[in-house]
């Protein structure tokens, strides 16, 4: 998904043999929530987007799991190109899989008879849940470990990261302060993708200089502003796994802890969006970074499958569940290239406006 510089030619309708002009490919950039085994829906999206020859890559913003999808993504890509891009995530997402073969959290053999993607009648996940609400990771983990650091270590290359042309921004939450602090390229670690991704019910703050981070979804889930700030690209596609409506009450307990979590980690992004909303109405034309944010065009990639998920999902690492999602992002991401393909570059497609209601 890199800029070639050249101009693609395609058939044309008119006439046997002759050829038009397409245009130029088109530069994006990507904002990818995290959602921890739900990013496996945005693995899916990224293989799609990786066949688009149309499309080239000028920024990436992702939080936890949208960062580790993004910098594996981006490792490959400046590795070997898109075929090693499209492996390397494949790679990995299997590596979860492989690691998630030993945990206790398993689904049920009643789950698994009647298809049901969830972990709620677990009884090692009902354990852990309650533990998790009771006691610190401090106590129930002492040595602070954490599955995650192999695997990132060996399918990130951060010395590629350094030094790629694309931008890549992972947010992370600072434990003392509570904003969020925004790394890029040659900042990029293991341990800021740890960072980005550390639910602190689960995991110990990850220490980066001196400082404590917590998941980067507390402060930008993703962070929309460096895209704005560091990027040419006038449109950002959002990679969208954490739902901002459901139609369902939250009634049981387990329901309104994941609702005041979906709520807490969209919040930061909605007030972004709404944002640029306002400034595309009221922007001082003169005013450089006021005009960047009225200027960016936002488009949706999202699915109604994961509004279906129980939140015990996203802790769920059976490789037929991640394939599963993965063809769920395959194929809206094929959807939305179909339908709004020819908006890139032109027009937004998502509406900002519906956000300013009731303001």
């Amino acid at each position: 998904m890199r800029h070639s510089g050249n101009i693609e030619s395609t058939p044309d309708t008119q006439g046997a043999g002759k050829t038009r002009q397409a245009r130029p490919p088109i530069p994006v950039n990507l904002a990818l929530q995290g959602g921890g085994s739900h990013g496996a829906f945005t693995w899916g999206v990224l293989d799609r987007l990786l066949d688009e020859r149309s499309l080239w890559l000028d920024g990436i913003s992702g939080t936890s799991a949208g960062a580790m999808n993004a910098a594996v993504m981006l490792s490959g890509l400046e590795r070997g190109g898109r075929a090693d891009a499209k492996a390397s995530l494949e790679s990995f997402w299997r590596a979860v899989a492989q690691a998630a073969r030993l945990s206790p959290l398993q689904r049920g053999p009643l789950d698994v008879m009647l298809g049901r993607w969830c972990l709620d009648s677990s009884p090692a996940y009902l354990m852990f849940d309650l533990a998790a609400r009771l006691w610190s990771p401090y106590s129930l983990n002492p040595h602070g470990r954490n599955p995650l650091t192999d695997l990132l270590s060996s399918h990130v290359e951060f010395e590629r990261l350094a030094v790629s042309p694309i931008k890549l921004f992972v947010t992370a939450t600072q434990v003392r302060t509570g904003r969020g602090r925004v790394f890029s390229n040659a900042e990029l670690s293991p341990e800021v993708l740890l960072a980005s991704a550390c639910l602190p019910t689960v995991f110990h703050a990850v220490e980066i200089d001196a400082e404590e981070y917590w998941d980067g979804g507390f402060a930008g889930n993703p962070t929309i502003t460096p895209l704005v700030r560091h990027c040419q690209s006038q449109d950002t596609i959002l990679v969208q796994i954490n739902p901002i409506e459901r139609d369902q009450p939250a009634r049981n307990a387990q329901a309104i802890h994941n609702r005041i979590n979906e709520i807490s980690f969209n919040a930061p992004l909605l007030k972004e969006l709404r944002m640029m909303a306002l400034l595309r109405q009221v922007a001082d034309p003169g005013h450089s970074e006021g005009r960047q944010w009225a200027q960016m065009r936002i488009h949706r990639i999202g699915t109604d499958i994961i509004e279906n998920l129980s939140a015990s999902s996203k802790m769920l690492a059976e490789w037929s569940f991640l394939c599963m999602l993965r063809d769920k992002g395959r194929d809206a991401a094929d959807a939305f290239l179909a339908a709004h393909a020819a908006d890139l570059g032109q027009r937004s497609t998502l509406d900002l406006d519906v956000l300013l209601q009731g303001v």
